[in-house]
């Protein structure tokens, strides 16, 4: 009942700036926890950053900390990821996702997401 389509990705190089857009349709976010997840290639999806629609919190994985920033439009129904001072190891396939509860000792868990969208490729170049 819930798509969830994200956009913005591209190609940059090392050093730049993307930001990324996760907006909802058929449903609000409401109270819902919003993931950010990438996957490059031969490797396992990893969890990126989250926001807790409900209280605005958010959670960074180390990978990304002090580089990329979350943020959330309610009235849009929309997330975004600001990332900055990419780096080549920053290249995959971006995912947002929905978790209706989790663990938040984990956040950045896949299994806790139960809603995914299709992916926008990001590439940095060397």
């Amino acid at each position: 009942e819930v798509q969830l389509v994200e956009s913005g990705g591209g190609l940059v190089q090392a050093g730049g700036s993307l930001i990324l857009s996760c907006v909802a349709s058929g449903s609000t976010f409401d109270d819902y926890v919003i993931g950010w997840f990438r996957q490059a290639p031969g490797q396992e999806r990893e969890g990126i950053s989250c926001i807790s629609i409900s209280d605005g919190s958010t959670y960074y994985s180390d990978l990304v900390k002090g580089r990329f920033t979350v943020s959330s439009d309610n009235v849009k129904n929309s997330v975004f990821l600001q990332m900055n001072s990419l780096n080549p190891e920053d290249t995959g396939v971006y995912y947002c996702a929905r978790a209706r509860d989790l663990i938040r000792a984990t956040p950045l868990l896949p299994l806790w997401y139960d809603v995914w969208g299709q992916g926008t490729q990001v590439t940095v170049s060397s």
